[in-house]
């Protein structure tokens, strides 16, 4: 089987999420990451996955692939990357996400508008809730439940002050299934190891955690895989069958 180098950015936020700027639509994510010389996406709203589909369906026809996720947040105000794979239904996924998400309306919270598009980019609605704010999961069951329907857990932006497992529990919880732990953009995998440790077993990997289009591809990892998909990233993290994670 022959292997390829591909550049990956799987931490995109879209005009969906509370933070992410109006200009995070569809095509302009795509547009954006085919600039940036992206081969795989993914899209991480905020504690939602409504947004992905037509990520996925604005870059069909593209060489870009994108895989639907979620940036969940626990109840210990931990942030967890979900990542899935195209085909999966993630209707019962969002339907537990929601019901363990206080329905605060989102005007409560303050935040911008949390704008639905399809593919071309038109406004077909609104989340009426806010998607700031955390879940009723512990950082077990998030996991958990991220592996429930076949996805990858890592631990957001490690190196951060506020927002992920370091800051909320100062540790990972021995016995966390987690596929990676991210680094976010102001340092490289290097500067996080020393600065914070290893993280074994678990690899580093590094994302943009974009918000705006010009910060898509600002931080990105490369993989040695046989195509841009999720089976073959969870290979890579695990390092099994010459699949791998290419430092930077």
């Amino acid at each position: 089987m022959e292997f390829r180098r591909i550049r990956a950015d799987l931490h995109i936020h879209t005009c969906l999420s509370p933070c992410g700027e109006l200009a995070m639509s569809p095509r302009a994510v795509v547009d954006r990451a085919r600039a940036a010389g992206l081969d795989l996406i993914a899209v991480t709203d905020h504690n939602t996955t409504e947004n992905a589909a037509a990520v996925i369906e604005a870059a069909r026809g593209t060489e870009l692939a994108v895989l639907p996720g979620i940036e969940l947040t626990t109840a210990e105000e931990v942030h967890i990357l979900g990542l899935f794979d195209p085909a999966t239904d993630l209707g019962p996924f969002q339907a537990a996400v929601y019901r363990n998400l206080p329905d605060v309306p989102s005007k409560k919270k303050f935040v911008k508008d949390q704008v639905l598009v399809d593919a071309e980019d038109y406004v077909i609605g609104f989340s009426p809730r806010c998607l700031f704010g955390a879940t009723l999961f512990s950082v077990h069951d998030a996991v958990g439940l991220i592996h429930g329907h076949g996805g990858l857990a890592i631990a957001c932006h490690v190196d951060r002050e506020s927002f992920s497992i370091v800051s909320q529990l100062g540790f990972i919880p021995p016995g966390l299934a987690l596929e990676a732990v991210e680094v976010s953009p102001r340092l490289t995998v290097a500067e996080a190891r020393e600065a914070l440790g290893p993280f074994d077993p678990f690899p580093m990997v590094r994302f943009s955690d974009a918000h705006q289009p010009e910060e898509i591809g600002r931080a990105v990892t490369d993989f040695l895989v046989a195509s841009p998909n999720l089976d073959e990233i969870r290979k890579a993290l695990a390092g099994e069958d010459g699949r791998r994670i290419i430092p930077s």
